[in-house]
């Protein structure tokens, strides 16, 4: 198939046992060759992440506290698991530098040892090549990851490279300084990893089989998406879903390169494929593809006799939130009204600047603020070759006696946003999962 990019969360490496199934999983598929992996996760629901724990030792050193007994179940940890994997590696003059540099070399440098440590371990059991992220992973001095720098970095660095292990989450600015991503941003790791060498495919093993088509915590047992596109899983992503690290879309969106999120622990299941185009597979099998909601929405609604015929009306309306510093989110209107939706913690205590200065800027003859809405969104790309999709969405909002607040569909009928009250907003997501998910099956 091509060269293949595993990246592995921290949950997939929590101990000896979660980095053996990792480890059977690398050496299943020849093709897969360059691994991501993250810090160690937690063990179980009361366990601490690694990245937590040395964040608390740092915190510590930084006030001139002492974290040695904090370290030591770091240390421990680690330990443990390189006896229990049998490796005949020694971290001790790791963990030595780690600490006396802790409170110099800053917060970043701190959670960055996670992954470096973890790198180190697994490169020595799969008997792969280590590679130091902060060697190949550049950040400008202000933190901003530099893509193109990065991508020359690690093509040089893996020519001639068969088989490597590239811890994620980290790298270092361009007068070297360890800096991070934001959490999660070993995906982001992965995906420039999978740019700088061609791959075929860039594999995220996780702890669920896949994306869901809506939030397990709304919808009981929701299914899997067994194919979305980047631009589906961009429309979900803004209602809230977090898949992957969105930063992390973009360097394989651009060169083409699917992504496939797998389980760790069902290694069987096929999981999500994230693709390009949705040219590339065939129709499919239902009308939608996800469901999303979020709330923190406001509505400001207005009123002017005649103002579709008022030159300049919207111009003047969007002056004033861009003025103020507030983000537009959507934008429906009638003939006679408009109505902004727009994130109510950007609208935070500027409430009556914004009142005043719309009245002064187009003077409608009714504007109110209209807060506690939620936005949902019912994604597609089956939508533009299915009659009556809307039809069914708004039968489903009906049955369950749920307002509408607002309607506002794309050019591109990929998806379809609804506003409703944020005490509806869980139920409509369940309605609509009903009829047309459920009917499906």
């Amino acid at each position: 198939m091509g060269v293949k990019v595993v990246k592995f969360g921290g949950s997939s490496l929590a101990d000896a046992d979660q980095i053996r199934k990792a480890a059977a999983i690398i050496k299943s598929d020849a093709d897969r060759r360059y691994v991501v992996p993250s810090a160690p996760g937690k063990r179980s629901s009361s366990d601490v992440k690694i990245t937590d724990m040395l964040y608390a030792c740092y915190e510590k050193a930084s006030l001139g506290e002492d974290f040695t007994e904090d370290f030591g179940r770091i240390k421990a940890r680690y330990n443990e698991i390189i006896a229990s994997l049998g490796v005949g590696i020694s971290l001790d003059e790791e963990f030595d530098r780690i600490q006396a540099n802790l409170a110099s070399a800053g917060r970043e440098y701190a959670a960055s040892r996670g992954e470096y440590l973890n790198g180190i371990v697994i490169a020595a059991y799969l008997g792969f090549t280590f590679i130091d992220a902060a060697d190949v992973i550049v950040f400008s001095d202000e933190g901003m990851m530099l893509r193109h720098e990065t991508v020359a970095k690690l093509r040089e660095r893996l020519k001639g490279v068969t088989h490597a292990v590239i811890p994620g989450f980290y790298g270092k600015s361009v007068s070297g300084v360890v800096r991070t991503f934001s959490r999660g941003g070993s995906d982001v790791t992965g995906s420039l990893v999978a740019r700088a060498v061609h791959a075929a495919v860039y594999e995220n093993w996780t702890d669920v089989s896949g994306i869901l088509v809506a939030d397990p915590r709304v919808v009981k047992d929701p299914v899997v998406i067994p194919v979305i596109t980047y631009k589906e899983l961009r429309e979900l992503s803004y209602m809230g879903f977090s898949v992957l690290h969105e930063d992390a879309i973009f360097p394989v969106r651009t060169a083409g390169i699917p992504i496939n999120i797998r389980n760790t622990n069902a290694p069987e299941d096929a999981g999500t494929m994230i693709i390009p185009d949705s040219d590339a597979v065939d129709e499919p099998v239902r009308t939608i593809t996800g469901i999303a909601g979020k709330k923190g929405f406001v509505a400001i609604n207005m009123e002017k006799g005649m103002m579709n015929s008022e030159i300049g009306f919207v111009r003047d309306v969007l002056n004033v939130f861009a003025e103020l510093g507030i983000n537009v989110e959507h934008m429906p209107s009638g003939i006679d009204t408009l109505s902004i939706i727009a994130d109510s913690e950007s609208l935070k205590g500027k409430e009556e600047q914004l009142l005043s200065a719309l009245r002064k800027a187009v003077e409608p003859d009714h504007l109110e603020i209209e807060p506690d809405i939620a936005m949902l969104a019912v994604v597609g790309r089956g939508m533009r070759k299915t009659r009556g999709t809307a039809a069914r969405i708004f039968a489903a909002l009906a049955h369950g006696r749920i307002n509408v607040k607002m309607i506002d569909q794309g050019s591109s009928e990929l998806n379809v946003i609804v506003g409703v009250n944020e005490h509806d907003l869980h139920q409509a997501i369940r309605y609509i999962y009903d009829v047309f998910v459920l009917s499906t099956l």
